[in-house]
């Protein structure tokens, strides 16, 4: 159906009052397609229709609104609605949205994150503008060397619901330095659970670092056919990943 049917078809259903109808029509739409329709409507109908969308939905569709809806729907959620889709977003995200946003409004978004999450965004808000700092995300499946296999994948079950991409991982040492890759695909196909990350691990890696340019990060992920970089500081200690939509929206 059109974008111009779809709209029709949800001004009657509004003026019907039959919400159950229209919650049914945007759950089989595709956040971005959502996103576009709910542009077409005003700032009350869109609050309206936005807050018929389940959790995550309502996430994806928030990210893929224009700044300036964006900035409306945060003026009109309660602190509990604000609260509930910055639990939804990925950091990356919350970033990109706050770098659009007027300061009266920033100040409400860090209000309503909790501590960790506020010093992350600080952290990746001090990155030069076209650097691969400002674009990546610090949510990655971090592991020990000398974990199992077995170890490893009850780390990637508790912790990977919070990460953007949980099939490459990244083994690290107590300091945070670099020191291997390992992919699920390796931890599947180990020969036991009692393998060690060590033993499968790939040490030569391919990284980038907070200050690289981030079009040449881009063209990385040509060449190699990545789904994630890892970001090193200076003194190879990680502080997060470039990932694939990332270095797509870049180029």
């Amino acid at each position: 159906m059109e974008l111009e049917e779809l709209k029709a078809e949800i001004e009657d259903l509004h003026t019907k009052r039959q919400f159950s109808a229209i919650k049914t029509i945007l759950n089989q739409l595709n956040p971005a397609d959502i996103a576009q329709l709910l542009e077409e409507f005003s700032n009350e109908e869109r609050l309206l229709f936005f807050r018929l969308l389940g959790k995550e939905e309502a996430a994806d569709t928030f990210v893929e609104l224009e700044p300036d809806n964006q900035e409306a729907l945060i003026h009109a959620f309660s602190d509990n609605e604000l609260r509930e889709v910055l639990d939804e977003l990925y950091l990356d995200d919350t970033v990109d949205m706050i770098e659009e946003m007027p300061a009266t409004v920033v100040k409400r978004i860090l209000r309503n994150t909790d501590v960790e999450t506020r010093a992350s965004i600080n952290t990746l808000l001090r990155y030069p503008e076209d650097s691969a700092g400002s674009i990546m995300t610090p949510e990655f499946v971090d592991l020990k060397r000398d974990m199992t296999v077995e170890d490893a994948f009850k780390r990637i079950r508790r912790t990977g619901v919070d990460k953007e991409t949980i099939y490459t991982c990244y083994v690290l040492d107590k300091d945070r330095t670099l020191l291997g890759i390992v992919t699920v695909k390796d931890l599947l196909l180990a020969e036991s659970d009692d393998t060690e990350i060590r033993e499968i691990m790939t040490s030569n890696i391919i990284s980038v670092t907070t200050q690289d340019d981030q079009e040449e990060v881009a063209k990385m992920f040509s060449k190699y056919n990545f789904l994630a970089l890892p970001v090193v500081d200076t003194e190879n200690r990680m502080v997060g990943i470039v990932t694939f939509d990332d270095a797509m929206d870049v180029m």
